[in-house]
């Protein structure tokens, strides 16, 4: 197999994923914010930011993406190659996952705010844990693409 394939796929992997996971995680969470908004319409505000989180997951692919794109060129090592495969899966399924959690607890967090608990502060903190592995995956590519030596064009 060609390197600039495994990078490629590596690079759909990390931006497909991370963005599905992004999409889904709001789904959970807004579908959360629907059923609050019946029993408490006053804290919008509150449901919205709580909502929101599971989105960063996606904008971090994109991140990893433009950080890996100097590498795809035609003439890519096949080291390289594998190492962008490799950093893809983890990062996408990182991101795939922690948006998926942090939707959940941001769903329980809405759900008591919308129960009249003040849990908003609590559900923030909580969030961040889950995006926490996100953050580290980015961290990891940041690392792999670094140490990647440059191809000549």
């Amino acid at each position: 197999m060609e390197p600039i394939l495994l990078a490629y796929i590596g690079i759909g992997v990390l931006t497909g994923m991370s963005f599905i996971g992004s999409a889904y995680g709001v789904t959970i969470s807004g579908n959360a914010v629907v059923g609050a908004m019946k029993k408490n319409p006053d804290s919008l505000g509150l449901y919205i930011a709580l909502s929101a989180l599971p989105s960063s997951q996606g904008l971090y692919g994109f991140v990893a993406y433009f950080l890996l794109q100097k590498h795809l060129v035609d003439s890519i090592p096949m080291i390289s190659g594998c190492a962008i495969l490799g950093a893809g899966l983890m990062m996408g399924f990182a991101a795939f996952f922690s948006a998926v959690r942090q939707a959940q607890v941001c769903a329980n967090g809405i759900a008591g705010i919308g129960a009249g608990h003040n849990v908003f502060v609590a559900t923030m903190v909580m969030a961040v844990f889950p995006e926490l592995y996100a953050i580290l995956a980015l961290l990891v590519v940041i690392l792999v693409g670094g140490s990647l030596p440059l191809a000549v064009v």
